[in-house]
């Protein structure tokens, strides 16, 4: 037999043809289909290319409506992707007096107050609760407003969604650092792998909620409604100290970790602060810090849990296991403090953070008032 003659055991493949005129000439393709419909519909289905803003059903091309919404349909191309929006998530803490300035805020009523610290538990997870409460309808009214269906979007793009529900998140593209928190908004670098992105967005949202909680104690303890001063303050309470800022660095590294893959955790930015301390602070007071950072690292992930399921969990781990080419590394687990404080440890660590906070930021206004203006 020659070769030639095999010519006629040929047969058309027909699902490679179907999908490369449905590429090449899509307008004879529609045509052909309709002259083909139920030989081709049985085989390859058309693509949906449009869907229904209200439910999200997906459509053909040539449907105009939603037959359970009764609203017209929109092209898929139109469906708005987490990067493009553009939040403003906003916070509110309530009480009966509103400052107006920082005079107002270090007076000796308040020192007092500080001091005095009439403050529980019950009210810290009132805090929690509020804040997390707000994130979940921040997250509904921008899923709505931007018409975003949930189920198509990856996981990269589902904590990115999360995290807009919280903060302001923007993007760039260098500089030696992956992602910071300042004043509201997280800037994370783009160039990174879509695992390091999440858990960089992630440790990043860890030290805002910590600002957060730190502002709603004190406006709970001043009996005072949130504004950028107590704002400024609760940020400046954060950062002033070495003290606070191993806590507030250990919480979001906790945080990060807890959706990180065992063996990639990264306590760097901790190990920094640590190192420059240059014999300011001791091994066990080191200790301690961590232990606080732990304790309210417990809280953060409650929170964050309320978002990141398990399932969004094993999909961010896949997504890790996809991105990396390097061996786990377990020797950071070393730096696991796994130690928390009691209740009332917890509070007596809460009344040093802002004790001695309070009065500090009461001798730098400057500082503060620097803060404010940009929050």
């Amino acid at each position: 037999m020659l070769v030639k003659d095999l010519s006629s055991y040929l047969k058309e493949d027909r699902e490679k043809r179907f999908a490369i005129d449905n590429i090449l000439y899509p307008a004879e393709y529609d045509i052909y289909l309709e002259e083909h419909c139920d030989y081709y519909l049985a085989e390859a289905p058309r693509p949906k290319t449009k869907y229904c803003p209200k439910c999200f059903k997906k459509y053909f091309e040539k449907d105009l409506y939603c037959k359970d919404c009764l609203c017209s349909l929109k092209h898929i191309s139109e469906m708005k992707r987490p990067r493009e929006i553009r939040t403003n998530p906003t916070f509110t803490f309530k009480g009966k007096r509103d400052f107006e300035s920082f005079d107002e805020i270090f007076t000796e009523e308040n020192f007092i107050r500080i001091d005095d610290f009439s403050f529980s538990m019950r009210d810290f997870k009132k805090i929690t609760r509020i804040i997390k409460r707000t994130a979940l309808e921040n997250m509904e009214e921008i899923v709505k407003a931007n018409e975003i269906d949930l189920e198509s979007l990856n996981v990269q793009e589902k904590v990115l969604l999360f995290a807009k529900s919280f903060v302001d998140v923007d993007f760039k593209s260098y500089g030696p650092e992956l992602g910071h928190f300042e004043f509201n908004k997280i800037t994370v670098d783009d160039r990174q792998t879509p695992s390091l992105h999440m858990t960089t967005l992630i440790h990043e949202l860890s030290h805002f909620l910590l600002k957060e909680i730190l502002t709603g104690i004190i406006c709970r303890i001043l009996d005072c409604s949130k504004n950028t001063y107590i704002e400024s303050i609760a940020l400046y309470m954060l950062i002033y100290s070495p003290f606070t800022e191993l806590i507030d660095e250990y919480a979001a590294h906790t945080v990060e970790g807890r959706f990180t893959l065992y063996g990639y955790q990264d306590y760097s930015s901790f190990l920094n602060i640590e190192q420059s301390l240059d014999g300011e602070m001791g091994r066990d007071e080191i200790e301690i810090t961590k232990s606080i950072g732990n304790t309210f690292s417990i809280a953060i992930k409650d929170i964050l849990e309320s978002f990141i399921d398990d399932d969004l969990r094993l999909d961010i781990k896949d997504q890790f296991l996809r991105d990396t080419r390097d061996r786990p590394n377990y020797e950071m687990l070393r730096l696991e403090n796994c130690e928390k404080l009691t209740d009332n440890g917890f509070l007596k660590a809460i009344w040093l953070i802002l004790s001695e906070g309070f009065i500090a930021s009461s001798m730098n206004v400057e500082k503060l008032i620097e803060y404010e203006e940009k929050i």
